[in-house]
């Protein structure tokens, strides 16, 4: 029955939303949705996972506004609009003609129509570099933040404990980010597109530095807190904010807005693999795989499974940072989504299974 409150809600949405792909381009379109839906899902659970450490501690106000308005940025705004915007802004088209560009692509799947102009699919295909940069270094931050805190426990210890200890150097994590960047605009993006990779970048730190800073000062200012957060183990992302409420909520919140876009570039790009149209992309990617993914968090948050399975977070968290890194190495070579799931699918995995063999030592003591 608990499954069935948390789960509920996606599988109508879905239902719904495959009944939509029907009417609109029959059953070639449910089985477009369908594909789409399993793949945002599969690529999805380091997100899923992320976005449960940081929703908990929201108070349940806006656990709820997140599973609400939240789903409503997630499907419409990055799995619909964004991609607008992209060939908005890239082919200086107004909006609805962006849209008629979306939804007419040249006959025969070309890349371009018979005057030359570039395709829908091409124009964003094109703007992959800037989204990979951006979305590539707030991931990455994410990951730094988090290997080089100070944790009681760790998963990997040959590795995290030595980088624990290098952590305690202040802003190494920018350092390491932007070297990291450095070499991906000068060596590994393609000619012509080294200034934009660099500018993308540095707004992707700048909008983590930010949201990151923001969430921190507004706990304090509302909460009041004494202890520094010398006092305690920090954690990825904002610092632990218990119940946060207020305006230290909103950060949160916005901050878990900022990170699920971060993680969608790459499925809304290498949906185009699949298909052009950005209604079915919305549909699969967003009211059934988004919608899943939501379910899954609230599960991780009520069934307190990173508290019962300790490494859970820790796989997530390598997984966003191999997911990082494949981003950058994808400005200049295409990387195949199959690879991008899989390395999340084992880490977690591998996290997963080291957890139960940690519960079940524990238990035997």
């Amino acid at each position: 029955m608990h499954l069935v409150r948390i789960f509920g809600l996606s599988f109508l949405v879905s239902l719904a939303a495959l009944v939509a792909a029907f009417f609109y381009g029959g059953t070639t379109a449910v089985l477009l949705t369908l594909i789409l839906g399993i793949m945002e899902v599969t690529l999805s659970f380091d997100n899923a996972v992320i976005n449960a450490t940081v929703l908990q501690r929201l108070s349940e106000f806006w656990q709820k506004i997140f599973l609400t308005v939240g789903v409503v940025i997630a499907v419409f705004g990055m799995r619909l609009v964004f991609p607008l915007v992209i060939v908005w802004i890239a082919s200086g088209k107004n909006p609805w003609d962006a849209l008629d560009l979306a939804l007419h692509p040249p006959a025969g799947g070309a890349s371009h129509f018979p005057d030359g102009s570039p395709s829908y699919q091409t124009m964003l295909t094109d703007a992959h570099p800037q989204i990979a940069a951006f979305g590539g270094m707030f991931l990455l931050l994410l990951f730094l933040d988090f290997l080089f805190a100070d944790k009681e426990i760790t998963w990997l210890s040959w590795i995290e404990r030595p980088l624990i200890r290098i952590g305690r150097l202040d802003q190494l994590s920018v350092v390491v980010a932007s070297t990291l960047l450095l070499v991906t605009g000068t060596v590994i993006a393609p000619d012509g597109t080294t200034g934009t990779v660099m500018v993308a970048g540095v707004l992707g730190m700048v909008t983590y530095i930010l949201v990151n800073g923001l969430g921190d000062f507004f706990h304090v200012d509302e909460e009041g807190i004494e202890e520094s957060l010398d006092d305690a183990p920090r954690r990825s992302g904002p610092s632990d904010l218990a119940r946060a409420t207020g305006k230290a909520a909103f950060f949160l919140f916005l901050y878990l807005e900022v990170l699920d876009a971060s993680f969608s570039f790459d499925g809304v790009i290498g949906a185009f693999a699949i298909t052009a149209d950005p209604i079915i992309i919305a549909l699969g990617l967003g009211l059934v795989g988004a919608m899943f993914v939501r379910s899954l968090t609230v599960y991780l948050v009520r069934q307190g499974t990173l508290s019962e399975y300790v490494y859970l977070e820790h796989g997530a968290h390598w997984a966003i940072g191999a997911l990082a890194l494949i981003l950058f190495y994808s400005i200049g070579t295409e990387v195949p989504e199959l690879v991008t799931g899989l390395i999340g699918v084992v880490l977690i995995g591998a996290a997963l299974i080291s957890s139960i063999v940690r519960k079940r030592a524990l238990s035997e003591h």
